[in-house]
């Protein structure tokens, strides 16, 4: 590595840091925050539930979550390549299609372990939620 690139590394490194610091000032303060003593107190540890059917249903849920988003993601670069103008009507055709069968499959399997779309909505705190709401 040149000393060039390991400036543009090192510049790198400090620009992500500083917009980790700035993500972070706008978070709320947590009651852990505001403790005014030298060490602040311990929360109970808390333990995972290893139920086995809350667990597949669970690990189902977040497995359907990223299918979807990549889903939404895709329907959204189909629809900017038809505003484009870049898809023959052919292209097209199959794009629908296709985005049409992968959605119906989504809510089929959301059917078979008991979920909604909206249960897959993630909620991310002070970023919102992971999914943009349904239209």
């Amino acid at each position: 590595m040149t000393s060039e690139e390991r400036g543009r590394h090192a510049q790198r490194q400090a620009e992500v840091a500083d917009a980790a610091a700035r993500a972070f000032r706008m978070l709320p303060a947590t009651p852990r925050d505001l403790l005014s003593g030298a060490e602040p107190a311990r929360a109970p540890s808390h333990r995972i539930s290893s139920d086995p059917d809350t667990v597949e249903r669970d690990l189902v849920r977040l497995v359907l979550t990223l299918v979807e988003l990549l889903r939404q993601l895709m329907e959204r670069q189909a629809l900017h390549r038809v505003d484009q103008g870049d898809l023959t009507e052919e292209q097209e055709e199959r794009l629908g299609a296709t985005l049409l069968v992968l959605h119906e499959r989504m809510a089929g399997l959301c059917a078979e372990y008991g979920l909604t779309m909206e249960d897959l909505n993630l909620d991310l705190g002070p970023l919102g939620t992971l999914l943009p709401p349904s239209a």
